[in-house]
Order: structure tokens, then C-alpha cells, then sequence
């Protein structure tokens, strides 16, 4: 059959009038997306000669998918979050708008509402046996200047790559924290070293992967909302140094300017005077928020979460 099939004038009156594009009635861009979007999907089955079989092989994909609640997962693993992140860049490259700390993916495992602290708190409940960590920093305007009452919105896994909520063994809001800035705009946090993770072995997600001859690992991370009043939203998140998956996150997180180095401390004055009990592991990464011109802008996007 021709590849040009989809250009009959039947098929195209379907795509038409599946799209509501010949009914005054519904939302004019919304009817435009799809049109486009099944005019994509029927070039794609005519190009590659799609089987009947193959259609519903993809269609049942998309049941699991659905049921695992494994989509934004899928979404930043075929590198769709990150294309995101890319263009906005791009956008504000070419409005010539000021940048700041760099903007990466959010990842599918933020719960909002964790507990608010001024200026420091502990993340983690004591029971997991991990290398101590201090991460600490400063968040600052693109002039330099501290910023106050900014929210430092933390989340990160555990030892065993696994996320408080959605890992039920873990005690409510581990390693979840939000810190309120003073006057000098640092934050800090006590908590433990996180490990990375992979995609659920036996989940869709990994299954496509598995087909793509990719692999599903993600290295040591740590996720980071960045608000304050009258500045832009920072959605972002740093990997540490040294990981096997730095450069190779499946996700397409690691970005230059999010990368941080953990360094040993073993000097007993700033171990007392942190009040630890013994070495651990620093982490220190700063801020920069750009100044907001809108309220929009002052918010996260809106998506589904597991808990907002």
C-alpha cells in the first residue's frame, strides 16, 4: 500500500471529523492538537506498515502503563521532561530573559506538604544506617544578594533507592523536608547520603526500555523546589559526584551547573559544631532565583502529584 495513504480524501475527512475540527462547538488549539496528533499516529502505522496486531499490542501498552501510574515515569525516560526543560531555555535564551540556577526534570515521586522548618531541620528518622550528610547552602538573587523567607522544598531516596510514601516501610515524610530562609538566605539540612535507583524491573517502563536496548538507572540525586516571594519557581535537582550513572541518567537530569562534589569532613570543630557525632559527608550547593514577572510564575506547574 502507498505511504501516502493518509493523504486520501476519505481518511482525511475521518481525521477531520474525528478532531471535532467540523463542529463549531469545543476549544479551537485543543481541536488542533489532536488533529495533528492522529494525523502523526496514521502517517506512523502507514510508514512502518503497522499491523492490526501491532496497533493493539501498542493500545494494551498503554492500559499497563496506565494502571502502574508509571506515565511520568515514561515521560521523563524517553527524555520527553527533559525536551521540556530544553525548549524553555531556548524560549528564554531567545527573549534574552535572565537566567539562574539551571532548571531540570521534577520526576514522578514529590509529595507536597512536607514539614517546614526555619533556617534547618533533620530529614531523616534515624532508621536507616546511611552515611550521615549535611547538605547546606545559600539561595541568592541573579545579583548576588541573600534571599529571605525563600522555601527550600527537599525530597531524596534512601539507601535502597526508594522514596518515603510510595514506599511504605519508610516512616511519614523521611527524607522530605522544607526549609524557610532568614535574613542571610541559607538553608540546611541533616540527612543521609541518597543512593540511586532504577525503573521497576518487571514495569512498563522498563519493558519499553528493555526494547530500546536502554537501561533504567538513575544516579545519586537529590530533588529541590526553590520559591520565594516576587521571584520565578525553581524546579531542579543536583547529582552527586562520582556516580557510575553521573552522565548516563536515563532520564536526562544531569545537566552542567547541577552537579555537586560530597567532601569528608573529619574536623571534630565543625563536627561539634554542627552538633554530629562523628564524620560525615558535605554537601554544599547555592541558589540563584530570577525575578518574577507574573504570580504564575511564582508557582509550580501544575501536574498530577501523589499527595498535593
Amino acid at each position: 500500500m502507498t505511504k501516502n495513504f493518509i493523504n486520501q480524501p476519505e481518511v482525511q475527512a475521518l481525521l477531520r471529523e474525528s478532531a471535532g475540527l467540523n463542529s463549531a462547538e469545543g476549544d479551537e488549539r485543543f481541536k488542533n492538537i489532536i488533529h495533528r496528533m492522529l494525523e502523526n499516529i496514521c502517517a506512523l502505522i502507514d510508514d512502518f506498515n503497522v499491523t492490526e496486531e501491532e496497533f493493539w499490542h501498542a493500545v494494551n501498552y498503554l492500559h499497563e502503563l496506565g494502571g502502574s501510574k508509571e506515565a511520568a515515569l515514561l515521560a521523563a525516560g524517553l527524555g520527553i521532561e527533559h525536551y521540556l526543560d530544553l525548549r524553555q531555555d531556548a524560549l528564554d535564551a531567545a527573549a534574552e530573559i535572565e537566567t539562574g540556577t539551571p532548571r531540570t526534570i521534577e520526576g514522578p515521586l514529590y509529595v507536597a506538604n512536607a514539614p517546614l522548618s526555619q533556617g534547618h531541620d533533620r530529614m531523616d528518622d534515624g532508621k536507616d544506617q546511611g552515611k550521615t550528610m549535611w547538605l547546606f547552602g545559600t539561595v541568592r538573587d541573579t545579583k548576588g544578594n541573600p534571599v529571605a523567607n525563600a522555601v527550600v522544598d527537599i525530597w531524596h531516596a534512601n539507601t535502597l533507592g526508594n522514596y518515603s510514601f510510595f514506599d511504605q516501610s519508610q516512616s511519614e515524610y523521611n527524607l522530605r523536608r522544607r526549609i524557610k530562609t532568614g535574613s542571610d538566605g541559607r538553608y540546611s539540612v541533616q540527612s543521609i547520603v541518597p543512593s540511586g535507583y532504577g525503573c521497576p524491573p518487571n514495569g512498563p517502563t522498563q519493558h519499553l526500555l528493555n526494547g530500546l536496548g536502554r537501561h533504567g538507572n538513575r544516579p545519586a540525586h537529590i530533588h529541590f523546589f526553590v520559591s520565594a516571594p516576587g521571584h520565578k519557581h525553581l524546579t531542579s535537582q543536583i547529582n552527586l559526584s562520582g556516580d557510575k550513572y553521573l552522565w548516563d541518567d536515563f532520564a536526562f537530569a544531569t545537566r552542567d551547573g547541577l552537579i555537586a562534589d560530597p567532601v569528608e569532613v573529619n574536623d571534630t570543630q565543625i563536627i561539634k559544631t554542627r552538633g554530629l557525632n562523628g564524620p560525615h559527608t558535605e554537601v554544599n550547593f547555592d541558589f540563584t532565583l530570577c525575578v518574577s514577572h507574573s504570580p504564575e510564575e511564582e508557582s509550580r506547574i501544575t501536574r498530577l502529584r501523589a499527595k498535593e
